[in-house]
């Protein structure tokens, strides 16, 4: 897949030399990579290069092998290059999704330093950002992630500047939380080499009504997440979310909120179906999943992380609410159940990608 050279006009953006050089891409997929965060970031060069009536922007899609990709859905893309033959573009992004933080490959990791030794732009869409940490590569630099995977990445790497942000652009480095925020942060890179103009229309050629700054949230707001706009229940939510590790007594959060305990106990009923020490349970056993999922803590330091006193109160919660123990979830039973449900897809796809 290469840049669209296609020709097209571009209003009111001050043409440039043709013999500025291009830019050129260079976007590594690994496995299970996120088609959508993948597709949001090769899309708006293309259409700048469209709009402009040249090619602005090139792109070549990488493996570390050269053999296809299949994503997290099941897709498969092929490879122009392999890792070793790419190349020097001017800039490189790691395109990860699913088990990102699993995935390990000291030749990849000897690539990405020498890359950036060489001047080359080093960057991260989504769950990438776990392979530029081990390098080494976001030391000094301000970095984002996922919102799924922020807590987990904050605890392999406590020395990063880990933002939590849409997407960063810090010097040398980009990283993109992943999802649609990779148009935002290309929309970004490509106003800032070619005026603002340009980045507009392209966000206009994808019904994008606006560029979103690096500061908008991640994720939606609770009132839109969750369908409530009762503002004192929103209030202990947040109280809630915000502290997982050593949780609220129920009558601190009715009190800092301004209600009293049996007030908080029906709003809960009333519009979430359940108690809030249910509700706050049910937090931080997700929080709990998410750790055993995505880092190496161990089971009674995930247990601590996530508010529990003990390893034994954790699992038996953990057991009556997601059916297995601690345990089983670490030797990754939850997540054979959740590639099941894709499987058909997945393998159909497989072997279209053999065929190819």
């Amino acid at each position: 897949m290469q840049g669209d050279g296609k020709s097209g006009r571009l209003h009111g953006v001050e043409q440039q030399g043709e013999q500025e050089a291009q830019q050129s891409f260079a976007f590594l997929l690994l496995p299970d990579f996120a088609m959508l965060c993948f597709s949001s970031a090769i899309e708006p060069l293309r259409v700048a290069n469209r709009i402009a009536g040249r090619r602005l922007y090139d792109w070549r899609l990488v493996t570390t092998d050269g053999a296809p990709a299949l994503s997290s859905g099941g897709t498969g893309i092929l490879a122009d290059d392999s890792l070793e033959a790419c190349g020097r573009p001017d800039y490189f992004i790691v395109v990860a999704g699913m088990n990102a933080q699993r995935f390990t490959d000291a030749h990849l990791i000897g690539a990405l330093r020498r890359l950036d030794r060489s001047g080359c732009r080093v960057g991260a869409l989504s769950t990438g950002s776990y392979l530029l940490a081990r390098a080494g590569l976001l030391s000094g630099h301000r970095c984002t992630v996922h919102w799924e995977n922020l807590d987990s990445f904050r605890e392999d790497f406590p020395a990063l500047d880990v933002t939590g942000e849409l997407f960063e652009i810090d010097g040398s480095r980009l990283t993109s939380s992943g999802g649609t925020a990779s148009l935002d942060m290309m929309l970004s890179l490509i106003g800032e080499q070619h005026g603002r103009d340009l980045a507009t229309q392209v966000a206009e050629q994808f019904i994008h009504e606006r560029i979103r700054e690096t500061h908008d949230h991640q994720r939606m707001s609770l009132q839109w997440r969750l369908g409530i706009n009762h503002p004192k229940l929103l209030q202990v939510i947040e109280m809630m979310e915000a502290n997982l590790e050593e949780p609220m007594a129920r009558s601190e959060l009715a009190s800092q909120a301004g209600l009293s305990t049996r007030q908080l106990e029906r709003l809960f009923r009333k519009y979430l179906g359940r108690s809030p020490t249910r509700y706050y349970l049910e937090l931080r056993l997700h929080r709990a999943r998410a750790l055993l999922q995505q880092t190496t803590m161990s089971i009674l330091n995930v247990a601590l992380a996530c508010g529990f006193v003990s390893a034994s109160h954790f699992s038996k919660c953990y057991r009556e609410f997601f059916d297995m123990m601690p345990r089983e979830e670490r030797q990754g039973k939850g997540r054979q159940t959740e590639e099941a449900l894709g499987a058909g897809v997945g393998e159909r796809s497989a072997k279209a990608v053999k065929r190819l």
